[in-house]
């Protein structure tokens, strides 16, 4: 009977078993085949806009834009280029996710406490406003604050006055004005000047805290430092050398209104809705840390005889941020995101203004939405950042 050879199975010390060379290998060869797709589609692209007679590149930019914008924070206006409206975009985007970002961190705090309420009233109110909110779409909630809230809103003959220069209608809302003067300067730095002090302060505070256990007025003297320094300075530049810093009130006139700041209603519904939504996500966010905190912490502390609310801001929630801190920063990233809904209430955010009147009327998809794409991701890679680098203070360092 004949004998079959059989083949050696290759030893374990070979290179096909080697996991390193096979892993370098397999990402080689991934690598390979996106640069290869990435490559077809450019060259499809290319070729596809050289048979529409679209010149592709970046030079639009340098562009006359020909249209206007009603909401800028720096000069703008039809004769401004391509590239200066999509600065007037970008200044609306960072403004309403800033403002955003600041006013849900604080109701959500708020709403994630009150759930944990011993009020019955005070805990089923939150869990009624987190449960209605979160499960309500955004885009549905902005068209509700925009249509059924503040168009209804009296027009500009009828404003309603509050008193002070303020007024509301359904152009928005109609405030005093800044008129700053060149002294104006040294109030400003006079602020900035606060600013250093109290977090200079707070700091130093919260070292004695935790070596002598004395607490200090934190948010008394920092407030005093951000507030009454820039005031003093105010007072006595105005002395001597004049108000350094006027207002031009709104003037009611016959059939509208005339001078002051104009709030336009488009901004107001997208903070609004913006803020009260994803607030609620931050309460669950907050509820979630503040409950991953032992009770035994609260024990301790009421041991000691310390209050709830002292408890609450000394012991809770100082360890309540390790846990809090991840998700929120997904919230923070969420809010800026979402703020492209802008686009549906007439909003004049980067991708209204960017991403749809400028690439309609150059035609440089590929540029408008190659920028566009960037912009978000730079935005949520410095949120990312900031965010990781205060994770980092408040995680617990072993002994």
């Amino acid at each position: 009977m004949s004998t079959i050879a059989q083949a050696a199975p290759p030893s374990r010390g070979s290179v096909l078993y080697d996991p390193k060379i096979r892993g370098a290998a397999y990402q080689i060869l991934l690598v390979v085949v996106v640069a290869f797709l990435i490559y077809s589609a450019s060259v499809n692209a290319i070729d596809n806009l050289r048979a529409a007679k679209i010149a592709s590149g970046f030079g639009f930019l340098e562009n006359t834009s020909g249209f206007d914008v009603n909401q800028t924070l720096v000069s703008y206006g039809a004769t401004s280029t391509y590239g200066r409206a999509f600065v007037v975009g970008l200044l609306n985007t960072l403004l309403v996710a800033a403002i955003g970002i600041v006013l849900a961190t604080f109701l959500g705090f708020f709403i994630g406490v009150a759930r944990l309420s011993p009020n019955w009233i005070v805990a089923r109110v939150a869990t009624a406003y987190v449960e209605l909110i979160r499960n309500l779409p955004l885009l549905l909630q902005l068209l509700f604050w925009y249509i059924a809230v503040l168009r209804p809103l009296p027009d500009a003959r009828n404003s309603v006055s509050f008193g002070l220069g303020f007024f509301l209608n359904n152009r928005g809302m109609y405030l005093p004005r800044p008129l700053i003067d060149g002294d104006a300067w040294y109030v400003v730095i006079a602020l900035g000047i606060g600013v250093v002090a109290a977090l200079a302060f707070g700091g130093w505070a919260h070292r004695r805290q935790m070596t002598t256990g004395t607490q200090y007025p934190v948010v008394r003297t920092g407030a005093l430092l951000i507030l009454g320094l820039p005031a003093l300075v105010w007072i006595l530049t105005g002395i001597t050398a004049g108000n350094p810093i006027a207002f031009e009130i709104p003037e009611q006139t016959r059939f509208n209104l005339r001078g002051g700041l104009q709030v336009f209603p488009e901004f107001v519904a997208l903070t609004l809705g913006l803020v009260i939504y994803t607030a609620a996500f931050i309460a669950e966010v907050v509820r979630a840390g503040i409950l991953a905190v032992s009770k035994g912490q609260t024990e301790a502390a009421d041991a000691l005889g310390l209050r709830s609310a002292t408890t609450l801001k000394l012991v809770v929630i100082p360890q309540a941020m390790r846990v809090i801190t991840p998700p929120l920063t997904s919230q923070y990233l969420n809010l800026t995101k979402n703020s492209s809904l802008a686009v549906a209430i007439g909003y004049p955010d980067l991708v209204q203004v960017f991403m749809g009147t400028v690439l309609n009327q150059t035609g440089q998809a590929i540029e408008c939405v190659a920028i566009t794409m960037a912009v978000y991701l730079a935005i949520s890679l410095i949120t990312s950042a900031v965010m990781n680098s205060y994770n980092r203070r408040m995680a617990m360092v072993e002994r």
